[in-house]
């Protein structure tokens, strides 16, 4: 149980800003978050979520981690099992994946390539969930989680695909996917061993790619700076801007609020939404696809201030105005994402993701109500006299 397993955990986390005082800092800052048409669409989208739910309550996907977001969709609308409109579907979804979790604590049933990403996105809902309800089961389940996730990683602080502690980790996909569960983690209660962010920040760092920056040798953090550049996926000359956005969620959640890594990139995610331009016919196409709007929406809420506030009302208007709409059941209220994942899963995907965007605002979730954990402050940005490696 977590009352006897709370400190498997070292402490690190040991100073957190009250709920009190992160609600009032983070609390609703006015109309223009929320209008009645993205009420609306965030409405349909969860009736369609709910719909298509099916009794095993895993929307027929053996990916736990798709399971994971088509619950954290309606977590951030408020609902929790035993409360609200749609708590019985929280609590069928939360069911599945505690029925599906590992002896070994992992949170995988597909392919083992798939290991890490199942795992990260369904430890970090789990750690939202537990931190909403009083669902005693969630807490056995979680601990294990963590703990595998403590365990797998890599000597380089990243992570494998597979569940496995290996010499590198592979890319800042899944480091971002292993920091939002971690910190998850902390806003449920929960300790973290304070070597787990320390080496998870290097290795995050590691992945930012200052523009025509050489490997080597290593640039100096003042010259970084002088620099445009932004996180990578593997920290070479592969960006995107899910992993711009991924960089700046990953620090965040680390605490490491002044790093001047993070400017760098709310540039790089603001030209995006500047530049795209939704086709607002109802095609279900959202303005990124789903894997890219999850970490955007988180990006701007978490930096806030002027980010959040000239940012969020055009990613949500791009949002509703893709939603499907009519009279055919199996599409009304809809998004689809083709990039990575088809058919309904595709749906399951891009809906709840739509759906988590819209419903930031609300505040509900843990995550979002958060303040700023002053003890990850001594894991700060290395001095200008050191050398940082651009990879």
């Amino acid at each position: 149980m977590i009352a006897a397993n709370r400190h498997f955990l070292a402490l690190a986390f040991a100073t957190v800003v009250a709920t009190t005082a992160a609600s009032s800092a983070r609390g609703f800052e006015g109309d223009w978050e929320i209008t009645p048409e993205s009420e609306a669409a965030l409405s349909r989208g969860l009736e369609w979520l709910a719909r298509h739910q099916g009794k095993d309550g895993n929307w027929d996907s053996e990916n736990l981690g798709l399971v994971a977001v088509g619950a954290l969709a309606f977590l951030a609308d408020g609902h929790t099992p035993g409360r609200g409109k749609y708590g019985p579907v929280v609590e069928r979804a939360l069911d599945h994946i505690v029925r599906q979790a590992q002896p070994s604590g992992l949170l995988n049933v597909a392919a083992e390539k798939r290991d890490m990403y199942n795992h990260g996105l369904s430890a970090f809902v789990l750690g939202q969930a537990h931190g909403m309800s009083a669902d005693a089961r969630l807490g056995p389940v979680l601990d294990r989680a963590l703990k595998l996730i403590a365990n797998t990683q890599c000597d380089d602080g990243g992570w494998e695909y597979v569940a496995q502690r290996r010499p590198k980790g592979h890319d800042l996909s899944l480091a971002v996917m292993q920091a939002l569960a971690l910190r998850s983690a902390v806003d449920s209660g929960l300790e973290v061993p304070p070597e787990v962010i320390e080496l998870a920040i290097r290795s995050v760092r590691r992945h930012y790619r200052p523009e025509g920056g050489t490997r080597k040798p290593p640039l100096d953090e003042q010259a970084m700076q002088k620099l445009p550049g932004q996180f990578t996926y593997t920290g070479g000359s592969d960006a995107t801007l899910a992993m711009a956005a991924a960089g700046v969620v990953c620090l965040q959640e680390f605490g490491q609020y002044d790093d001047w890594r993070i400017g760098k990139n709310m540039e790089v995610i603001a030209r995006a939404i500047a530049a795209a331009k939704p086709s607002g016919n109802g095609d279900g196409k959202l303005p990124f696809d789903a894997y890219t709007a999850y970490y955007v929406g988180q990006a701007i809420y978490q930096v806030g201030g002027k980010s959040w506030r000239d940012l969020y009302p055009a990613l949500r208007d791009g949002i509703v105005g893709s939603q499907r709409r009519g009279n055919d059941t199996e599409r009304d209220g809809s998004w689809i994402d083709t990039k990575r994942v088809g058919g309904r899963e595709g749906e399951l995907y891009a809906t709840s993701v739509a759906c988590f965007v819209l419903a930031i605002p609300n505040r509900y979730l843990p995550i979002l109500q958060e303040g700023r954990i002053d003890s990850l402050r001594k894991f700060q940005t290395p001095s200008r006299s050191q050398p940082a490696t651009s990879n």
